[in-house]
């Protein structure tokens, strides 16, 4: 009886990840997009399903992702109703972008660009400059914001060509860091209750003849990190955001559109050792490794200095099957943050950078205890975590 040939692991090829659709369908085209329709200089239409209006309107959900609209029609009806909308009727979502995270998403939205060129290319990166992570949501260790991220937001020049620009979101945030580089421009109105940013958010579009306004809800991805997108908590808390997406919609005032989007999709990764991966007790994935960055799902891997290579090859023999596995400069050729890389940005991405292809994480259980402990996580490639609404209302 003939005995099995035994073959070694095939990684995942580079090729069959998915790559953002960057200058055509991602979140970093969208306010270009509508600022070119509201005749602001120096802006082109992206984004070509969309209609032009005076006054626009775009309501971002934290962690809410296209798949999680689609699987429940029950809790969310009115934001389920409104699929066929998505991207000026067509149906489609968006891409959020690489890594599929806050930070990165929300500083897309408001320069208008893509990581490769904002400069916050992850949850954590390192900084070139002193060798420290740098946690970019967090804001720490602090950095100069504007040396970090030194483009101004699209908000900033809409608001300098006349646009009637406002924020409206959780006091908290007014003074945070990511908010000034990424979101920062006109007023911000900080409101507690999400039915009052929605009024406030309705009032002030109706302000201008020509209106930009943002707000935003962070609590489905807060009750998703912690119980997961299969729990009632989060259940209840999508119930809540559709009744606000309705209040909102049905306030708007004449020559208005509403864009109701998010920064990423979630999803859930069970708590057993084969989908959770804990680098922190792992001889084989530390070795040669000087910092790991990112989050469980997109990994930014710094390597000690002349053991790039032995890592690149480690992970890609031990992780090639799950992830996809790519060198820095393999992953700036692969698009994977956008065109053009800024040579400020170059050296915070990975000498290693890992996106999970399976459901598995990456987690790092001494360093990154809280992080580890997330039920629903979200960071990579996937549709799942990648796709985002464009959900369409317009009076």
């Amino acid at each position: 009886m003939a005995q099995p040939v035994w073959q070694d692991p095939v990684p995942l090829s580079l090729d069959t990840a998915p790559v953002p659709e960057y200058g055509s369908g991602s979140l970093a085209d969208l306010l270009p997009t509508l600022v070119a329709g509201q005749e602001v200089p120096g802006f082109t239409a992206a984004i070509p399903e969309l209609t032009p209006a005076d006054r626009n309107c775009v309501f971002l959900i934290d962690g809410l992702g296209w798949e999680q609209i689609i699987a429940h029609p029950d809790e969310a009806p009115f934001l389920h109703s409104l699929l066929p909308t998505s991207r000026g009727g067509t149906g489609r979502p968006l891409t959020a972008g690489f890594p599929s995270t806050t930070a990165t998403s929300l500083a897309s939205v408001g320069t208008g660009l893509p990581p490769g060129e904002h400069g916050l290319p992850g949850y954590t990166a390192r900084n070139p400059e002193t060798g420290e992570l740098m946690n970019q949501l967090r804001w720490r260790p602090w950095t100069a914001p504007k040396v970090w991220q030194p483009y101004p937001t699209v908000f900033q020049l809409a608001d300098a060509a006349g646009v009637h620009t406002a924020q409206v979101s959780a006091p908290t945030f007014e003074q945070t860091p990511l908010t000034k580089v990424a979101l920062s421009g006109g007023s911000f109105l900080g409101r507690l209750s999400g039915e009052d940013r929605m009024d406030v958010a309705a009032q002030r579009l109706a302000a201008g003849d020509r209106s930009l306004v943002y707000t935003y809800y962070s609590e489905v991805d807060g009750k998703g990190h912690r119980f997961g997108t299969d729990s009632d908590a989060w259940r209840g808390q999508l119930m809540y955001v559709d009744g606000l997406a309705r209040r909102l919609a049905e306030q708007l005032p004449p020559r208005s559109a509403l864009y109701i989007t998010a920064d990423h999709g979630m999803i859930d990764i069970p708590f057993d050792e084969q989908s959770r991966i804990d680098f922190d007790e792992d001889w084989e994935l530390r070795a040669g490794v000087a910092l790991l960055g990112g989050e469980g799902r997109a990994r930014h891997v710094y390597a000690v200095p002349g053991a790039e290579a032995d890592v690149l090859t480690v992970w890609r023999e031990v992780l090639g099957e799950q992830f996809w596995v790519a060198s820095r400069d393999e992953a700036i050729a692969a698009g994977w943050f956008g065109p053009t890389i800024d040579e400020r940005v170059y050296g915070r991405i990975g000498d290693v950078v890992a996106a999970a292809h399976d459901d598995v994480i990456i987690t790092a259980s001494v360093n990154e205890p809280h992080e580890s402990a997330m039920a629903g996580v979200h960071g990579s490639l996937t549709p799942v975590e990648q796709l985002v609404p464009l959900l369409e209302v317009r009076s």
